[in-house]
Parts: structure tokens; sequence; C-alpha cells
């Protein structure tokens, strides 16, 4: 394709790419590199007396108070590894409720009498710092005069090193709290919730017997899907530069219908791109394990290894910031949105989810026989009652912008929050309700047909990809959020709702047995009740199918297709009894994430209707009215030489242009006018009336992209950013 000016420059400069000479180099072993910029426990036990050390390690793993006497030492070997590092700064790293993680720096240096100057890092500047917090989201928190915040020393998370070819900073992640202790992050309630699941799980472990029980924390494993483009395409198209999705473009020629991409071979820019990403990951001890291609053209996958809750979190939230650092090394845009262009497969963050410690290991783990690990079914029952009972909160959790344009609109998992459990634990679980299960169903093998290729063994059950969460052997796979979202807030979501069914079934568990209920007969009754109250919300069918929707609605399960919809869920009296009973969220806080994400909804549908509009009538009308003219002026031409002209074309352009038109007056009238008085009437007004707007605009856009003159269309199309790299 020639394109226009810009479109034809971003497509040569794609074409006159070169890898990168650095991407090319020695690179260090694996076990020389990973971990190589942490402050973990390594550097820690080389640099701490042994009973700093110890210290610190029993905050970490045994969730023990911090003891701030130890502040001095940790700051001052911290400073001296970081220094050694190259650092010249210190940052506390926090996670507004933007989404994004903040940072603020300051340099070691301190002045001294002598007119020179010296490192320090004192123990109360790591323990503590203090941000602006009234410039950050806050949802009625804090009033723009009311400025004072806290970070506080997260040291279950370790600091790490940040390179930047200019110099170095040493990263310390921390909690953001207001002046009055109310939570101004996504870390400070996941750590909550993390303790409070921990009491509720411990409960349970010793009702089976158990003595020696460690700190029963959650595990998070996110699967990060993206899309990489070429940075020229990027650039010439306002659309993505304003909200990270393309507001406009036909369907190309070729989508993703030949599956050819998915797990297809790795561009070799993109794979040079990969390997450096990865060895930056490597270096922040985030353990990358799995890359490849994704279902659509262009779109791609990372996924680490499982990790503690917080950490993966955190962890994740270093990975977004990296995917996009490095893709701009290799002159490309890491695009994170939930759904960059239209028709294609969107992109999620798969949350893999389990429970456990280090003396009773994972707790979702059902071993060879499930319906004999009494343990384990409880442990999954409590999943079963959780999303049965708080689905609407899990939407919720997951509820954006972006993220509507995947959940029940175009493709899976729909907005209708089910679980997944296979046929083994399905079977498992429907003796259970028919008074005791006495038998699994075994593994398989799989004879292949070729003689060097040994007999498979198979599992018990297949796997749902429509499921939005699913049992996926020894985890649950929480399909619904977003490519661009922090997992903190799934992550508290789960934690919490686990801590309120295991706290319900530990106390109905202690109530039989106080009564004189013999233990297994206690356990069976109580599986018994929650799998005939809850079993609804198993549904192990195509989540895909029309027909589920309408036996949803027949079992009760709430179908929130929208953000409006699922965000009154936190509104709600039953989820803010849940949090304000463990003391995870008061109704404060909880208040100010309803509003805050409200007022991101509205903001993001807003910038995505202005960008709409200024596209419209600056980019796409003109080209129309070009390519018209054209088709007039051939038409006049011809008719002075008495030639017929077929006018099919010109009167087709010329019925697209007036709906374009049209269209734009509809959008500039809505933008001009606004919803009402609260959050929740401006976003609602945001979805049905903004959006429905610009979609009249686009499609009206979309259709004259397809009939004017390639060589006057202005904007890159999806076939040249989706297929050249």
């Amino acid at each position: 394709m020639s394109g226009n000016a810009s479109r034809q420059n971003a497509i040569t400069s794609v074409a006159k790419y070169v890898t990168p000479p650095a991407a090319l180099g020695d690179r260090e072993s694996l076990s020389e590199l990973f971990g190589k910029n942490v402050f973990g426990r390594s550097a820690m036990q080389d640099r701490l007396p042994k009973a700093v050390y110890k210290s610190v390690l029993a905050t970490i793993d045994k969730a023990a108070p911090l003891d701030p006497s130890i502040a001095d030492v940790v700051a001052s070997a911290m400073k001296d590894w970081a220094i050694e590092k190259g650092a010249t700064h210190y940052a506390h790293v926090f996670y507004p409720l933007t989404g994004l993680t903040a940072e603020k720096h300051d340099s070691f240096l301190e002045p001294d009498s002598n007119g020179s100057a010296i490192a320090e890092f004192a123990g109360k500047t790591l323990v503590q710092g203090e941000p602006d917090a009234s410039s950050f989201p806050n949802g009625g928190l804090r009033q723009t005069f009311e400025a004072r915040g806290y970070t506080g020393w997260d040291v279950t998370s370790p600091a790490y090193i940040l390179e930047n070819p200019n110099g170095n900073t040493l990263c310390i992640p921390t909690v953001f709290v207001s002046w009055t202790g109310e939570a101004l992050d996504t870390k400070t309630p996941l750590l909550r919730s993390q303790q409070v699941l921990n009491t509720q799980a411990t409960r349970i472990l010793e009702l089976f017997g158990h003595s020696e029980i460690d700190t029963v924390t959650s595990f998070a494993g996110a699967e990060q899907e993206y899309f990489l483009i070429d940075k020229g395409f990027f650039f010439a198209r306002p659309d993505l530069i304003a909200s990270g999705r393309t507001l406009f473009g036909a369907k190309p020629p070729k989508g993703q219908e030949f599956d050819d991409h998915y797990f297809g071979a790795i561009p070799e820019r993109v794979l040079a791109c990969m390997h450096d990403c990865e060895q930056e990951l490597w270096k922040l001890g985030i353990p990358a394990k799995t890359r490849h291609n994704e279902v659509a053209p262009g779109q791609f996958e990372i996924a680490p290894v499982f990790e503690r809750a917080n950490l993966a979190t955190d962890h994740q939230q270093l990975l977004m910031v990296t995917l996009q650092r490095v893709a701009n090394n290799y002159g490309m845009e890491c695009l994170l949105h939930e759904k960059p262009f239209a028709g294609v497969n969107g992109s999620g963050k798969h949350v893999n989810f389990s429970l456990g410690n280090a003396t009773q290991g994972n707790l979702l783990d059902p071993g060879h026989t499930p319906h004999d690990n009494a343990q384990f079914l409880v442990f999954c029952a409590a999943v079963i009652r959780s999303v049965s009972l708080f689905g609407g909160l899990l939407r919720s959790v997951v509820a954006s912008a972006a993220n509507d344009h995947r959940l029940g609109a175009n493709e899976a998992p729909p907005a209708i929050i089910s679980i997944f459990l296979g046929e083994q634990l399905m079977d498992v679980f429907d003796q259970i309700a028919k008074g005791g299960a006495t038998s699994s169903k075994e593994k398989g093998t799989l004879i292949v047909g070729v003689d060097t290729i040994p007999d498979l063994p198979s599992d018990p059950g297949d796997r749902n990809r429509t499921s939005p969460f699913a049992f996926t052997g020894n985890r649950f796979e929480f399909r619904a959020p977003g490519s661009s979202q922090s997992i903190a807030g799934p992550m508290l979501a789960i934690n919490s709702i686990m801590s309120e069914s295991l706290d319900f079934i530990a106390t109905e568990l202690d109530s039989l047995l106080s009564s004189g209920t013999e233990f297994n007969a206690a356990v069976q009754k109580v599986l018994e009740e929650i799998i005939t109250d809850h079993g609804s919300v198993v549904f192990n069918g195509d989540g895909y199918a029309e027909e589920w929707q309408i036996e949803a609605a027949a079992r009760g399960l709430k179908n929130l297709r929208t953000t409006p919809e699922a965000l009154a869920e936190l509104d709600s009296s039953e989820v803010q009894a849940l949090f304000e009973k463990y003391g995870i969220l008061n109704n404060r806080e909880l208040a100010s994430r309803y509003e805050v994400n409200l007022e991101q909804y509205c903001l993001n549908i807003n910038v995505e209707a202005c960008a709409t509009l200024e596209m419209g009538r600056t980019v796409i009308l003109p080209a129309a009215l070009r390519y018209q003219g054209e088709l007039a002026a051939a038409a006049a031409s011809l008719k002075q030489i008495d030639l017929s002209y077929d006018t099919t074309t010109l009167e087709e352009v010329g019925t697209h242009i007036s709906s374009l038109l049209s269209g734009l007056n509809s959008l500039e009238k809505a933008l001009e006018s606004h919803g009402g008085d609260s959050s929740s009437e401006e976003a609602t007004y945001a979805c049905e009336v903004l959006l429905p707007c610009t979609l009249v605009v686009r499609a009206a856009a979309d259709a004259l992209e397809c009939v004017v003159a390639d060589d006057l269309w202005p904007l890159p199309t999806y076939q040249e950013m989706l297929f050249i790299l």
C-alpha cells in the first residue's frame, strides 16, 4: 500500500529497522542475572547482622511485626549496596488509585559543614516518606487543601535497583496512606486482606489437626497479554496516543480467522525485544517463564511463575513498565489496552490464584484422589461459596471502560461470573450432594499411534477457556482481569471473599463439633450444604453460548455487562459489610474507590469521545471530501466530452459523508451535555449516550475507509499496524 505521507513514512521506517547491536551482545548466565538488582534474601544475608537478618525474615515469612530498631541498620546496608550498584537516588514507590505506579525520588546527597557532601540514608527515611496526598485520586478521602500523606516501607516486597543510562535509582516498595491513616493506595488493603486470610485459613487447618502451621498466604501468577506495533504507526494514530485504542479502523482483508498467529514462530524483531525484556525482568527478580504469540496478529503473552500475591502485584506493575520501556528501544509501542483493535482478540491478564504455606503446601492441590482429600474439598468449597455470594464484587474489581470491550460483549470470559470445576471435581461434588464421595475419576492415557512417541498421561477432565473462574489442576484461574489493570483489586477481592467463606466454614464446623458431631460427618454436612446452596455458580459448558445467558439468569447469576452496572456492587450493603467486618476497607475507603472508578470511567469515555470528534472533523472528513471532489471533477470532465460516468461511488461517498457529519454533530451536542449531578449518573450518561454516539461516527468513518482512494486515506490501517513488524 502506498498510503499518504505519514503512512508511507511509517511503513518505510519499519523496512529500515535494524535490531540494536546491544541485543546481540554477550549475556550473563541466568543464575548470575536473576535477582541481580534486588536487595533480597541473599543480599541481606551478606550485609546484615545475623540477628537483624532473622528479624527481617520473621516479618517477611511469619508476618511478625517489624522491629523499628533495625531500620537504621537495614537502611545503611541498603544504601551501601545501592551505591555500589550505581544508584544516586532513592525512591519510595507506591500504587495510588490511578492503577499505575508513583515514585518520589530523592538523592542520597547530604551537604556537610565543610562545603562537601556525603551519602546518607537513615532508618526513618527508609521507613516513612511524605508525598502530596491531595493530587492523587482519592474519592473524597482528602480535600485539595489537605495535602499530607505518608508512604510506609513494605518489607515483604524487596527493594530493587531501577537502571537508567544516566544513573540508577534505589526503589523501595511502600504503602500510601493519608494523615488520617486511611488507605490511598491498592497495596494497603491487599496487605490487610492477606492478614485476614491467614487468620481464617489457620482456623481451618487447626480443625484438621495441624499443630505446626506456617503463615498462610495467597499466591498469584498473572499471564500478561499485549500488542506490539511499530512506533511510526503509533505516532500516526492520534486515537492510540490519546486513548490507547483505535477509535477508527475498518476490518482488514485478513484478521485472525486462519489461527496462524497463535503459538506461531515469533518474529525476529519481537523475539529480540522479548529476550531483552526478560533479561531486565530477571535482574529485578521477576520470574518470567513463558512467552508466545497470542491469538491475534501482533499480540503476544508473557507469564511469570507463582509468587506471593503482594509481591506478584508489585512485579506485575514493574512488568508492564518494563514491557513498554524495552519495546521503545526496539522502535515499537507496547499496547496494554484491553481492546486496541476492534474485531480481533482483546488482551486480558489471567490471574492464577492459589493459597498455601511452607508446612501444609498448596491448599488447592487435590492430589490423585480428591474424594479422599477432605481438606482440599473444604478449601475448594470455600471458593465455590465465595464466587456464588460475591460474583458481583469480582466483576466490579475488573470493571473499566477498556475491559467492557472484552467482558460480556465480544469475547470470553463473559460478564457472568461462574466457576468451572471440570469433570473430576464436578463428579466428586455431585457425590457429596448425594450423601458422600467415594470415588474420583482417574487420569487416562493418550495413545498417539506413533511408535516413536510414548503414551502420554491425560488429565481426568478437560479445560474451559470460556470460564471466568476456572479450576486448572491445582489452582483457580480468574480470567476476567484486563491487560492494563493492576492485579491488586482482583487479589484483594479473592482474599476477602475467601476469608469470609473460610470463617463461615470454620464457625459451622466448630458449632457441629461442639454439639457432638463426629469430624468427618461435620465436614460432609458443611460441604453438602455449600454445594446444595451454591452449586448453581458451577458451569462447565460453553460460556460463549447465547443459551448460557438465559440459563445463568434462571440460576440467579448476575450479568453485569457494563462498568456502571458492575461498580454499583461496591455500593452494596453486602460488600460494605464484608470489608468492614474484617477491617480491610472501612466504608469511607470503599466509597472512595467507588467514586474514583466511576470518575476514571467517565474520563476515559470523555477522552475517547473528544478524540473521535477531533479526528472525525480534522482527519477523516477532509480526506473524504477530497476524494468526493476528485470523483465529482472526474464526472464533470467526462460529461464535457460526452462520456457517461457511473456515479454510484460518488453517491456512496456522499451518503457516508452525510452519515459522518450527522454523527459528528450528534456527538458534539452530547459532549456539551451532562448526565446529572452524581458520579453514577455521569457514568450512565457516558455509557448510554456518549459511547453510542462515538460508534455512529466510527461506522461512517470505517465505511469511508473502504471506498476512499488509498493514497488519500490519512491513517495507518489495521492491515499495516497488525501485520508489519
